[in-house]
């Protein structure tokens, strides 16, 4: 899926990996599991993005039948399963014509579609070569194993649940958690709450740190859920932390 923003702020939250999405940029994900987070960027501002998706067979397709100028180009492994972009002149336009041609009242027909897909990677292959080599490689499957672990450390600094994580990962909520303890010998909602209240102990000993702020940075939707989470693994608030340490 290519995803355009234009305007507001978008977050994408893979197993192992996260990428946030800013109007000057557009992003291309890889199938599979992913969350997203949209905001906008002030009180009054609006949100507003687009979403191309397309499945395997029509990259595969595109490659075959450009086969003699791409296959010229070095394949290069994907690290991530995104690939992020700037915008250009060009490809404002083209966010823009996707937009006029949504707008419309009438459906965009699969012809146009087809077309207007086969203009974006064509350019993103003569524009972006190392880039567009990597969709290529983008469908690897990791091990349950690592997808666990990578999901876990991956959030550890976000509000995700653990049912989102198991979503993430492909597996039942069940399926996940027997994996997990088999990992870290624990239960993932307990390692979890221990590694970021350990990670607000690192932020309170800072001197320059107020405990209004810190909440915030680890995710919690209010003060009062931070400090009630603090105290169950070290056994005081927050604040009486701070003045012991």
């Amino acid at each position: 899926m290519f995803t355009f923003l234009l305007e507001g702020e978008k977050t994408v939250h893979f197993a192992g990996a996260q990428v946030t999405v800013r109007p000057h940029e557009f992003v291309m994900l890889a199938a599979g599991n992913c969350l997203m987070s949209e905001k906008v960027a002030g009180q009054d501002a609006n949100y507003h993005s687009l979403m191309l998706l397309f499945d395997q067979q029509l990259l595969t397709d595109f490659f075959g039948r450009h086969a003699a100028w791409l296959g010229r180009q070095q394949k290069q492994a994907a690290s991530q399963p995104f690939l992020l972009f700037e915008k250009d002149e060009f490809l404002v336009n083209f966010a823009c014509s996707l937009d006029y041609l949504l707008r419309g009242a009438k459906p965009i027909n699969h012809a146009l579609r087809q077309v207007k897909l086969e203009e974006l990677l064509l350019y993103l292959a003569e524009h972006y070569p190392g880039q567009i080599q990597q969709l290529r490689s983008m469908g690897y499957e990791a091990s349950d194993e690592l997808l666990v672990r990578q999901a876990v450390t991956s959030h550890i600094g976000s509000p995700t649940t653990v049912e989102e994580l198991a979503f993430l990962c492909n597996m039942s909520l069940s399926t996940f958690k027997r994996r997990f303890a088999r990992l870290y010998g624990t239960s993932p909602n307990r390692w979890l709450l221990e590694k970021r209240m350990d990670r607000a102990a690192k932020l309170l000993r800072q001197e320059d740190r107020k405990v209004s702020e810190i909440y915030d940075e680890l995710g919690y939707e209010n003060l009062s859920s931070f400090i009630q989470s603090f105290k169950q693994i070290y056994g005081v608030t927050p604040k009486q932390y701070q003045l012991t340490n």
